[in-house]
């Protein structure tokens, strides 16, 4: 059972003072890795008693971890985070129920869930951590050595929430982003599959032709680059249409290494196209038509 599907069956245990308690850790650790009871208690403005009977029962939910030491502490792991966003989505009315698993990754998992009014949405958990370090770093430019990564993971999901809020707003294909709290982002629902799961995607031709379409428009009306795209985070929908998908590493267009970003993206697509579809296209008439030099593509 993943983390999150852990934390909705928690989540439904839980009170309001439970939730209370899981606040008053969270922000106490931005200054201390692990919180003293003392300080919880200080804060929670209840009799220890209730105090230490509620941290018991976050225990035993596994949403807390406990240090023994000079001090015994307490601080959040991924569930626990995860009821502090589910907690504020529901309250907010984005969600109100979950479903299934729509994929699970290395640094992130999205799951079937519906809102309100019965629409099916997605909501993606981000989980930096599961790497290592140094993976991850390279990656990620923004990742701080000494941050958590609940700090990390709620950074990522701060900054893709902000590129698709960008993209979506000038028309470029990504989900719906509906919201963003922590680490977790609720997004409009993502169907098909991924482009490299597909033998036979029809007319690679149109297919490509879309997809640079989607990334110019990024690029000059979004003024943003993907970063990190690939066959993997092109989703092919039912219809036929594609869907660009997991934008945390993206960056602005006047980025110190916007140009050097813009042709790897554009080199990994059209590597994958000119192998598993025999269609090629230089990355240099790529490059000068997604930044605008050149009104068509010779395909």
């Amino acid at each position: 059972m993943s983390s999150a599907e852990i934390a909705v069956q928690a989540f439904r245990k839980l009170e309001r003072e439970d939730l209370r308690i899981l606040h008053i850790i969270e922000a106490a650790m931005a200054k201390r890795e692990f919180v003293p009871i003392e300080q919880i208690h200080k804060y929670a403005k209840v009799p220890l008693e209730r105090v230490t009977y509620t941290i018991d029962k976050l225990d035993k939910l596994n949403l807390i971890y406990r240090k023994h030491g000079a001090y015994t502490g307490y601080t959040l792991n991924y569930t626990g985070y995860d009821c502090l966003a589910i907690n504020a989505l529901v309250k907010s009315e984005i969600i109100t129920s979950f479903g299934q698993t729509l994929g699970v990754g290395k640094e992130a998992d999205v799951y079937d869930a519906l809102s309100p009014s019965g629409q099916r949405i997605a909501v993606k958990f981000h989980r930096l951590g599961r790497i290592s370090f140094r993976q991850t770093r390279r990656k990620r430019g923004y990742i701080r050595e000494h941050s958590s990564w609940l700090f990390q993971s709620h950074l990522a999901a701060e900054k893709e929430h902000q590129a698709m809020k960008l993209a979506y707003e000038k028309n470029v294909s990504v989900p719906q982003p509906l919201s963003q709290n922590r680490h977790v982002i609720a997004m409009g629902m993502i169907e098909g599959g991924e482009l490299s799961r597909y033998k036979d995607i029809g007319d690679a031709k149109k297919v490509l032709r879309e997809i640079l379409r989607n990334l110019k428009k990024a690029y000059l009306k979004a003024h943003i680059i993907h970063a990190d795209l690939s066959e993997y985070n092109l989703i092919l929908q039912p219809d036929g249409h594609i869907l660009i998908i997991d934008w945390p590493q993206a960056v602005k267009t006047d980025h110190k290494n916007a140009k050097e970003l813009l042709e790897r993206d554009l080199k990994n697509i059209l590597t994958f196209f000119s192998r598993k579809f025999n269609l090629e296209l230089s990355a240099d008439e790529a490059y000068k038509y997604v930044i605008g030099e050149a009104k068509k593509l010779p395909l």
